[in-house]
């Protein structure tokens, strides 16, 4: 349990697709734990639907209603079904070869840009985003929110906060590009922001959210074994790529508190620094054994499953690590983990 009354928390909620209904439980959990404070999250693809609707929820009516919001949300997705629903590549002729529905649509996604194979601009995450989430709300909701998309044309991370929070902004984070348009705003095209930013932490460091941070991950980091089979060597690439930006930005916060511990940095140098202490929720050693196709898996029982996996982590996570907070300590190791060969 949280050390006291006032524990506040900065949040950061990796990206996963339907997977990120294990974050919708770790959020569920941590609505009902009277001795942690929530003030910001950063968060990228589900994460920044995740936090868009815990935050909606929240304006409305605090903890229950952020629970309340999340599980409508997720409600909403399981009825709108997966991305290639909307295509309806399943009863296209690509569904009679000798493979499954989801392979056919990677196929035929592999062979065509959104672009060509959907030209009315099908989205089923815009019509969910239009239904189960308030985003008024959203913006008063007395809660930092910082979410990352990539760039298209400059390769950088952008990150939306305050009034740039709307409906398009969690699209952009959202938007890979094998499945969807990229997303145009105010002239400039993004895509997932798991390729610059799996969530970004830097807006952390530059902002006044609180320094204890708790990663909620999606991809596991490492994984024994060579993948040999091509869907075993397609989700290790998925899980390399989108945990390579957050692994840098690990690597660069410990690297500071290394200096910070050794009394390296001075004054005025050391007043530009901010200490942050990481804690993490893995989802990825729950949901190792899933494959890719699994996070567009948006049946009710599945999403349910994977929130009841949520709220046992965050449970375990609360008995064991959250006395760290307010301790100026990390419960990671980062320069183990990151620094040291």
């Amino acid at each position: 349990m949280a050390k006291s009354n006032s524990s506040p928390l900065s949040l950061a909620l990796q990206g996963g697709g339907a997977h990120g209904a294990f974050t919708w439980g770790v959020l569920d959990r941590l609505c009902e734990e009277p001795g942690l404070n929530l003030q910001a999250i950063t968060a990228t693809s589900a994460g920044a639907m995740n936090a868009v609707a815990f935050a909606a929820g929240m304006a409305e009516g605090g903890m229950e209603g952020a629970k309340a919001s999340l599980e409508r949300f997720w409600r909403v997705i399981s009825q709108k079904g997966t991305p290639f629903t909307a295509f309806s590549l399943t009863n296209s002729p690509l569904s009679l070869l000798p493979f499954g529905p989801f392979q056919a649509a990677m196929a035929f996604a592999s062979m065509a840009s959104p672009y060509e194979f959907n030209p009315f601009d099908l989205n089923p995450l815009r019509d969910a985003l239009d239904e189960a989430v308030d985003f008024e709300a959203v913006r008063a909701a007395p809660l930092e929110i910082f979410l990352s998309a990539t760039n298209v044309e400059t390769g950088r991370v952008k990150v939306f906060r305050e009034q740039e929070i709307t409906r398009d902004a969690v699209l952009a984070s959202a938007c890979l590009p094998q499945t969807f348009r990229a997303v145009e705003i105010d002239g400039h095209a993004y895509w997932d922001g798991g390729y610059m930013g799996n969530p970004s932490l830097f807006p952390l460091i530059y902002s006044d959210a609180p320094r204890d941070v708790l990663l909620v991950l999606l991809n596991p980091i490492s994984r024994l074994g060579i993948p040999k089979r091509v869907p075993e060597i397609m989700d290790r690439l998925n899980e390399i790529s989108f945990n390579a930006s957050l692994i840098g930005e690990l690597r660069a916060i410990a690297f500071v508190q290394k200096l910070l511990d050794d009394g390296m940095l001075k004054q005025p140098i050391i007043s530009k620094y901010k200490r942050l202490n990481i804690h993490a929720i893995r989802g990825g050693q729950v949901l190792r054994d899933l494959s890719l196709q699994t996070k567009y898996d948006t049946s009710w029982g599945f999403l349910t499953d994977l929130r009841d996996k949520g709220r046992v982590a965050a449970e375990t996570w609360l008995g064991t690590c959250a006395s760290y907070l307010g301790t100026r300590e990390s419960s990671v190791d980062l320069q183990a983990e990151f620094l040291d060969p």
